[in-house]
């Protein structure tokens, strides 16, 4: 008995990576869903929960999450800037968006789509990490015209890479989401 409560306290301990797969895992980024959590970091992370807010926790602080959230833990592997030479204005700041913070690692904003409103046609130079927060469908047009419709739903976590242009129109429901520019 005294081993199996050991195992449990050193599961609690270690973290959120321990014995769970995150939703994302690549070279910039791993994320976890995580609901009432404490725990030390081993990595810079953001901590996005879905009722909207968004906090830095730098290595080796605790993490603390007292509802469900999603940590996007932060790895050490940077990407040298690209140039934005496509004529269209950088994704963010856009009209209707609110910097949330902003570091040496992250920019990370707060932006609701309007119902049939498209955003500006936009340059992405930073990969992201976007944390749906209501239930609706995106409408995505490249420059060129092509159309792509995406459903979210709230928790719906997405990686996207830098080196795109396009622009997002709320087709179906209500769409918010904070969205995490890698630096």
């Amino acid at each position: 008995m005294s081993g199996i409560l050991l195992l449990f306290a050193v599961l609690f301990l270690a973290g959120p990576q321990t014995g769970l797969k995150p939703l994302i895992d690549n070279d910039r980024v791993a994320v976890w869903d995580v609901t009432a959590l404490t725990t030390v970091q081993p990595l810079d992370a953001v901590v996005v929960s879905l009722s909207g807010h968004a906090t830095f926790s730098p290595k080796g602080t605790p993490l603390k999450a007292a509802e469900r959230s999603m940590v996007i833990d932060l790895k050490d592997y940077p990407v040298a800037p690209i140039a934005n030479t496509t004529g269209y204005p950088l994704a963010f700041p856009r009209p209707g968006s609110k910097k949330l913070l902003e570091n040496a690692r992250v920019i990370v904003w707060d932006y609701t789509w309007q119902p049939g409103v498209a955003t500006p046609m936009h340059f992405h130079d930073k990969d992201v990490v976007v944390v749906f927060l209501e239930d609706g469908d995106l409408k995505s047009t490249t420059p060129d015209g092509k159309d792509t419709v995406n459903s979210y739903t709230s928790g719906t976590v997405r990686f996207n890479a830098r080196d795109r242009s396009h622009t997002e129109t709320l087709v179906r429901g209500k769409q918010h989401a904070i969205i995490t520019e890698l630096k």
